[in-house]
């Protein structure tokens, strides 16, 4: 047997890997309905590191019901994808910022000088 018969341990991981993949869903429609960069990056990353979030629970609960005990191999996971994604989302959202405002910039020049 590897513990995963249980309903203690099935029914909660079904319904993490349902939640997670629905939060990842969500995300993802963001994506395509958001106006603009900043909104859509907001919407992909938060529904992203949450639906990862709830994947990684299961991952731990699957793999400690296998073991028979605490497996927290899976967190380590948990905490680099914690700690990236958002440095990563606020850098590419000051990238935009930089870029609009150059692009403002330009267009301001050239409206003077036209």
């Amino acid at each position: 047997m590897t513990g995963l018969e249980s309903p203690w341990v099935a029914i909660p991981v079904a319904l993490l890997l349902i939640a997670g993949g629905l939060t990842t869903l969500v995300g993802s429609l963001g994506l395509v309905r958001l106006p603009n960069f900043q909104a859509r990056m907001h919407g992909v990353s938060m529904g992203g590191t949450l639906g990862l979030g709830c994947v990684i629970v299961a991952s731990v609960i699957v793999s400690s019901a296998m073991a028979g005990r605490f497996v927290p191999h899976a967190l380590l996971i948990t905490v680099f994808v914690v700690m990236t994604a958002p440095a990563t989302a606020m850098l590419l959202m000051r990238a935009s910022l930089y870029r609009a405002r150059a692009r403002s910039a330009a267009r301001h020049d050239e409206m003077m000088e036209g």
